[in-house]
């Protein structure tokens, strides 16, 4: 089984602090999103990977160049999620492969949704869940996804249809990428170009499970909210860090006298907090410095 992690984008809601780090680089519990993701791929039985990249790459390639089994796509241009797996397709090998989004942290069972795509018969399934937030995707009662990017006044609740949203986890067949033009391209053009033309496109619908992007500053301290106050999710997720709850400092912090920590927060290696800072709801990067008498709350310290 193959993967593709789609990383490529420029982060664009989490400026100013992605535009010194791509966003699937961002730390979670200290340790890049990106090696979580690809933690949980291995332990679903993926060996081979395509990372794809675009702004800052070349911090992909100094963090990845030791992770066994991985291909570093570097793109010189913006091409989109249809163009970046068009641009993969060499490395991607003839059996259906799974894609993932770079901003996503989940609890879902990678090889158990394969094994669903592979049962389904379709060419491609998208994971999807309802999440009001974001549902815009009309699922028919059979599970097959029938249009794309709509609002509740496009579906007919009386035929069972329903408004999901995508989990941004989907298993393509690689014959499919072949459809895709050069350059940009919005895989949701293939999806609608294959639905017109009467191909299944299905939907692997979950529920009960834990899923939260990083899209927004707000979502990224929430989720390290949820991970310092509920210690049991860090297990369900099987991330590979060892953490003090609710407030974790590395063990090379140099806290100044009188450092006051409120609710929750994450402290990186090699942080310096100097005399009397107030710390609340805030995750600190490593190596950065926080001034003496500093107030930080809700936010990111990224140096």
């Amino acid at each position: 089984m193959k993967a593709m992690i789609l990383a490529a984008g420029l982060g664009t809601r989490l400026r100013p602090y992605s535009e010194s780090r791509p966003k699937p680089l961002f730390p979670v519990l200290g340790r890049p999103l990106v090696l979580h993701l690809l933690d949980q791929l291995r332990n679903s039985g993926c060996r081979e990977f395509v990372v794809n990249t675009h702004f800052l790459s070349e911090q992909f390639e100094k963090k990845l160049v030791n992770e066994q089994g991985v291909f570093v796509q570097i793109e010189k241009d913006i091409l989109g999620t249809g163009g970046g797996l068009r641009m993969a397709r060499s490395k991607l090998g003839t059996a259906p492969f799974l894609a993932i989004n770079g901003d996503i942290l989940h609890s879902l069972d990678p090889a158990e949704i394969y094994s669903r795509h592979l049962a389904s018969g379709a060419p491609v399934s998208l994971v999807v869940h309802n999440r009001p937030r974001f549902n815009n995707l009309r699922v028919a009662p059979n599970e097959r996804v029938t249009a794309f990017r709509v609002g509740a006044g496009n579906i007919d609740s009386g035929r069972g249809e329903r408004l999901l949203a995508f989990t941004g986890i989907q298993i393509i067949d690689p014959a499919l990428l072949d459809k895709i033009p050069g350059g940009f391209f919005d895989i949701i053009d293939l999806y609608r170009q294959l639905v017109a033309n009467g191909t299944e496109i299905n939907a692997i619908v979950v529920s009960g499970h834990f899923w939260t992007d990083i899209g927004t500053l707000e979502d990224y301290l929430a989720l390290h909210e949820k991970l310092l106050t509920y210690p049991a999710l860090i297990d369900e997720l099987g991330l590979d860090v060892t953490v003090n709850k609710p407030v974790h400092c590395t063990g090379d912090t140099v806290l100044g006298r009188s450092v006051k920590f409120r609710d929750w927060a994450f402290v990186g290696s090699g942080v310096r907090i100097g005399d009397n800072a107030r710390i609340s709801r805030a995750v600190i990067w490593d190596g950065a410095i926080v001034p003496a008498g500093a107030l930080i709350e809700d936010e990111i310290v990224v140096r």
